[in-house]
C-alpha cells in the first residue's frame, strides 16, 4: 500500500512539472520570460501577506473588543468573529499557495539558466552569467526564507483563534468571555510575532523584486 502511495504521489509530481513547464513554454512563446513570470509571482505573494497582516490585525481588533463586551447580543458577537477567522484561515492559505508558485517557477527559472550557462563559449561570459545565478540565488534563499518564516507563524496564531471560536460558540456567555481574556495576552504576543514576520517577509520581497528588475 506504501509504495503503490509513491507510485501515485511520483505520477502526481511528474505530471504537474509537465504541465508546469508547458505553461511556462507558452508564455515564453508569447513574450513573457520565466524571470517576469517570478517577479509577478513575488509581488502576488508581497502584497498577499500585506492583506494577510491586515486581516490579522482586524481579527485581533475583534478579539479585543469581545473581551470589553458588555451586554446585548452574543451570538451576533460570534458571529463577527468567526468571520475574521474565517478570513484569517483564507488568507493563510492564499499565502501557502503564492510561496509554492515562487518555489515551481524558481526551479524552473534556475534549472535553465544552469542549462544555459553550460551553453557558453567565451569563458568570460560564462563566469559571469554564473555569478549572476550564484548572486540571484543568495537573494532567493532570504526571500523564501523569509516568506517561510512569516507563514510559519501563521498556524499557532490560527489555532487559538479557532479553539476561541469555538469555545464561545459552544457557551456564549460570560465564561467564554473569561476564557478569551485569559488568553487575550498570548494572542497579542504571537500576532504581534506574524506582523513582525510579515513586514521583514515583505521588505525581503521588495529587495528581491528591485534586484531582479535591474539585471
Amino acid at each position: 500500500m506504501t509504495l503503490l502511495y509513491r507510485l501515485i504521489a511520483a505520477m502526481v509530481f511528474m505530471s504537474l512539472s509537465a504541465c508546469s513547464s508547458l505553461y511556462y513554454s507558452g508564455l515564453e512563446k508569447i513574450g513573457i520570460p520565466k524571470r517576469d513570470v517570478m517577479v509577478h509571482r513575488v509581488e502576488k505573494a508581497r502584497d498577499t501577506q500585506e492583506e494577510t497582516k491586515e486581516q490579522f490585525k482586524s481579527a485581533l481588533e475583534q478579539f479585543t473588543a469581545l473581551t470589553d463586551f458588555k451586554g446585548g447580543n452574543l451570538e451576533s458577537t460570534y458571529k463577527k468573529l468567526n468571520g475574521e477567522y474565517e478570513a484569517s484561515v483564507k488568507k493563510a492559505n492564499e499565502v501557502n499557495k503564492r510561496i509554492r508558485d515562487i518555489e515551481d517557477v524558481s526551479g524552473a527559472l534556475f534549472r535553465e539558466w544552469e542549462q544555459e550557462i553550460g551553453e557558453y563559449s567565451s569563458a568570460a561570459l560564462k563566469r559571469n552569467s554564473q555569478q549572476k545565478l550564484d548572486a540571484t540565488k543568495v537573494h532567493y534563499q532570504q526571500l523564501i526564507s523569509a516568506m517561510k518564516q512569516a507563514e510559519s507563524r501563521i498556524e499557532p496564531v490560527l489555532s487559538v483563534f479557532k479553539d476561541q471560536v469555538m469555545y464561545l460558540k459552544h457557551n456564549l456567555n460570560a465564561q467564554a468571555i473569561a476564557s478569551l481574556k485569559g488568553e487575550l495576552g498570548s494572542i497579542q504576543s504571537d500576532v504581534s510575532a506574524l506582523i513582525t514576520a510579515m513586514e521583514k517577509s515583505i521588505n525581503e520581497a521588495n529587495a528581491f523584486i528591485k534586484t531582479m528588475e535591474s539585471k
